[in-house]
């Protein structure tokens, strides 16, 4: 090549922005230009008339010797890596990517190459940085899309996988659509105008919408919005973040209607402090029928409310026992004083409970001044009517008394069911959530032990009256005693005390009786269930029964907390109890309807009992009726 071509050919060389590399038959480098010195980091006398192996990576000499035979062959212009990716080797030793394009020629009877080579690291860089960015978008828990907002409508452009599996729409539904579509026909929302206003100007926002999945199901969503700009500062796009937040509303929701109900109660509702007793909260019932405000409540503990009670007795008889979880729920009767100095009779019930994780008293105060007030009004008219009754009948005196105290008791046993049946039916819709089944099935079996109780009192009030009025009829037939047995320990079963047990009679398989089976059953149950009532727990009750000739004689005793023995000439008395059960739900009259039930069918009761050891009842009665 003369002279005049060769600077010709160099300045064609250096004019080219790719790296040139040429080489003869040989794969010898025979001419390298000024950007392959760069991309290569070699000076141009290091690689002229060295192998081409010297820019290639060991790994691939093998292969590349291979291609450049089959080159040869086809001689004519190729481009390398339609299959697989091309590497180069720096002088550093860094392997880089590279495309590169092989261009046969002749010059003077001798065949050349000329190799266009770029660098590619940096367009491989951005691509697997697009890739990570996308795989991040598509992995994310969120929601995602992109809207062009250069076209009409803001039309959706992309959306990740969460976004699709969140509403359930389809690509079709979804791409070049605006995401409106997820309001359905619900347009008049709270947000809706915040997030129109920063679309039109460009601006970021978060709002919070009522969308709908494509089957019609309504979640809430915390949309995040953020708009992209070009160089010239147009918006281009908006990015949305979608956060399903259905769960958080709808716990708002629940707990702003909780709060509707605290405040709108007609009911005293009181929240204070388990440890210092300080009041917490009090709805309006409570500030409008005490007279004090919230924040005059907030230095006051129950104790400044109640009348004839100290901290010290108040602790003691209540906190303690609840804390200890020795009760669940605490029932009592008090009084009342108002910040003008006037009190009333309150019925409160006490409960342990937790407020953001700490331990909190939630008191419910019911005013029962109209209930006092009627039960004074009823005393003072049976009162009344007594000394009228007095005064015409001095016979009637007795019957006179006893209906003046089966007043003031069916007033005091129906009260007390009937204000646990109120409390556990207020408590009961408080209780909605499926996991909060537990304290549901607590309070249903507080109604049916309330009512069953209520049920009990009034067969025994029928039970007095046919009694008395001679109405009673005995139905007299033949039955094995165990049958009577097993129902009478069966329906006490139920009534038992954590560790209390009853012990079942030995050897009664073969006796039979000639009675009245149901009233055997009744009295039998009445001194069994006393013996469960008045024992504690852990404790045993022992069954004996044995049979002669004439009767069958039946032994219950407890271990529990016995009768006084001043009280014991009048237990048969009706309506009479022992002080020591002053406390305990009874009515009285259960011992007196067993006593007079066995004189009319000839048996016998015998009771002997020590004060805190114990009670043996002795039940005799005839294997066959007196009279059939």
């Amino acid at each position: 090549m003369i002279k005049q071509d060769q600077e010709i050919f160099n300045i064609l060389l250096e004019a080219v922005s790719e790296a040139i590399i040429i080489v003869d038959e040989k794969q010898h480098i025979i001419e390298v230009n000024s950007m392959a010195e760069h991309v290569f980091d070699y000076k141009k006398s290091e690689l002229k008339d060295k192998s081409i192996d010297i820019l290639i990576p060991s790994n691939y000499h093998k292969s590349h010797s291979k291609n450049v035979e089959r080159f040869i062959e086809d001689y004519k212009r190729t481009k390398m890596g339609k299959t697989a990716d091309v590497y180069g080797l720096k002088k550093n030793g860094d392997i880089i990517p590279v495309e590169v394009e092989l261009n046969p020629f002749n010059i003077y009877n001798k065949t050349y190459v000329m190799a266009l080579v770029r660098d590619i690291s940096k367009q491989k860089e951005n691509e697997f940085d697009f890739m990570l960015r996308s795989k991040a978008l598509e992995s994310a828990s969120n929601g995602i899309l992109i809207t062009d907002a250069l076209k009409p409508d803001n039309p959706v452009i992309y959306y990740n996988h969460a976004f699709e599996k969140l509403t359930g729409y389809s690509k079709k539904e979804i791409l070049n659509k605006n995401c409106r579509f997820l309001q359905g026909n619900d347009r008049n929302q709270k947000g809706l105008p915040k997030l129109r206003k920063a679309i039109k100007n460009g601006e970021s926002c978060i709002v919070t919408l009522r969308n709908y999945r494509k089957d019609g199901t309504l979640f809430y969503n915390d949309l995040y919005i953020t708009p992209i700009t070009n160089k010239r500062g147009i918006v281009t796009h908006f990015i949305g973040v979608q956060n399903d937040v259905t769960e958080r509303v709808r716990a708002e929701e629940e707990k702003n209607h909780l709060a509707k109900i605290f405040n709108e109660s007609l009911n005293e509702i009181y929240v204070f402090d388990a440890e210092t007793l300080k009041f917490i909260n009090a709805n309006r019932g409570a500030l409008k029928n005490i007279g004090y405000t919230i924040d005059e409540l907030k230095s006051m503990t129950p104790v400044d409310l109640k009348s004839g009670i100290d901290e010290a007795t108040f602790r003691k008889n209540y906190i303690y026992k609840l804390l200890k979880n020795q009760e669940e729920q605490i029932e009592f009767e008090t009084i009342h004083i108002r910040k003008d100095g006037t009190s009333y009779p309150v019925m409160v019930h006490l409960q342990l409970s937790l407020l953001k994780d700490k331990k909190v008293f939630v008191a419910i105060v019911v005013d029962i001044t109209e209930q006092k007030n009627y039960t004074i009004k009823l005393e003072k008219t049976v009162q009344e009517r007594t000394l009228q009754l007095q005064e015409a009948l001095s016979k009637e005196k007795e019957l006179n008394e006893l209906k003046t105290k089966f007043l003031s008791l069916v007033s005091h046993e129906f009260k007390t069911p009937l204000s646990g049946i109120a409390t556990s039916l207020m408590l009961l819709e408080k209780y909605k959530l499926t996991e909060e089944q537990p304290k549901r099935n607590k309070h249903l079996a507080i109604l049916k032990d309330k009512v069953n109780y209520l049920n009990t009192i009034l067969n025994d009030f029928l039970s007095i009256e046919r009694l008395e009025t001679g109405t009673f009829n005995y139905s007299f037939s033949d039955f094995r005693l165990s049958k009577v047995i097993n129902e009478v320990v069966y329906n006490s079963n139920m009534l038992l005390k954590e560790g209390q047990h009853i012990n079942y009679p030995a050897d009664i398989d073969d006796i039979s009786m000639y009675q009245d089976e149901r009233i055997i059953e009744i009295i039998l149950s009445n001194i069994l269930q006393n013996a469960v009532k008045y024992s504690g727990k852990n404790s045993e009750i022992d069954i004996r029964i044995r049979q002669n000739k004439n009767d069958t004689v039946f032994e219950i005793e407890d271990h529990g907390i016995g009768i006084p023995k001043k009280d014991m000439e009048n237990i048969f008395e009706r309506y009479y109890r022992a002080e020591n059960v002053l406390n305990m739900q009874g009515t009285g009259i259960g011992l007196n309807i067993v006593k007079t039930h066995l004189e009319n069918l000839g048996g016998h009761i015998k009771i002997e009992s020590i004060e805190h050891k114990g009670t043996l009842v002795t039940l005799k009665i005839p294997n066959k009726a007196k009279y059939d």
